[in-house]
């Protein structure tokens, strides 16, 4: 029996609709316009397209977008004092500082130097920690967008077995943190797990967040297990081209997962609204207006 596809593409295009009609309905109420400014640093292809994505979601749903554009050589100085004058600028409410930062720049200290208040990205440390707190918190968009697709197909996720294989600041560590929230017993695996196989095979939720393409196989999926692929890896599709595979082999997945998201079109799309989410909510959190639910 073939799996449930996830339909990320479609979720997203609903949650930025749904943010749409809420960032009118606080302009309204209120005369509040969330504002977002991205600071991109260097001329990286892939970011441009990233940040012109991002500016394009924030423009259909009536949240004010900005960029600032800075030289690959611009330095370490040069970029925090534009992030520390976006964090005074009160029409300023979500700073997103593009990633990567050119190698001379230190992306632990910008990421420092925003008002944790407008880290709609949810990296500053002060955001990580109250998230393990479980305090009120930005939290990181892939995995904020990883939970929607969860509790949309099941809404209570207690005493599920998950399993996030890959522990990065941005993706791993704070999904695990969201699936201990949500009352499931979580397993963080890595590259390096022993018997990575096997941890697959017990896990009810499957986040793959590891990085490298097709690593984990069909056969290492429990029966019916609900699985979100992270990953976004390119490879060789031959004669010159190139196509776009998760970290799981989706074609052998699919004929044992209850429910699996696909590559490109399941997870990617929720990212960037779950962006827009952030901005809303960091805007009515400044202006201390309610947040409305996403």
């Amino acid at each position: 029996m073939s799996a449930d596809i996830i339909d990320g593409k479609a979720f997203a295009e609903a949650l930025r609709a749904r943010v749409g009609a809420q960032v009118a309905a606080l302009k309204a109420a209120h005369g509040l316009t969330p504002g977002l400014t991205v600071v991109l640093v260097g001329d990286n292809p892939a970011s441009q397209v990233y940040v012109r994505n991002k500016g394009r979601a924030a423009d259909a749903a009536g949240i004010a977008s900005d960029e600032v554009r800075l030289p690959a050589g611009a330095s370490e100085a040069e970029v925090l004092a534009v992030v520390r004058r976006l964090s005074a600028d009160p029409a300023v409410h979500g700073i997103l500082v593009q990633l990567p930062l050119p190698g001379h720049v230190d992306e632990a200290k910008v990421i420092d130097a925003i008002d944790p208040a407008k880290d709609v990205d949810g990296f500053h440390v002060a955001n990580t920690g109250r998230l393990w707190l479980g305090l009120e918190a930005m939290v990181p968009c892939t995995p904020l967008g990883c939970l929607m697709l969860l509790k949309a197909r099941a809404p209570d996720l207690k005493g599920q077995r998950a399993l996030v294989v890959g522990r990065s600041n941005i993706v791993g560590k704070p999904m695990a943190n969201l699936l201990l929230r949500e009352h499931c017993t979580v397993t963080i695996a890595h590259s390096r797990t022993r018997d990575l196989a096997e941890e697959c095979r017990r896990a009810d939720i499957l986040i793959a967040a590891v990085g490298r393409p097709r690593m984990i196989q069909g056969d290492w999926i429990k029966p019916g297990a609900t699985v979100l692929d992270v990953g976004i890896n390119r490879v060789d599709a031959g004669e010159g081209k190139t196509r776009l595979v998760g970290d799981v082999d989706y074609e052998g997945a699919l004929e044992v997962a209850g429910a699996i998201t696909p590559v490109p079109g399941g997870v990617g799309p929720m990212t960037i609204a779950c962006l827009m989410a952030n901005t809303l909510a960091a805007a009515c959190r400044q202006a201390g207006v309610p947040v409305p639910s996403a």
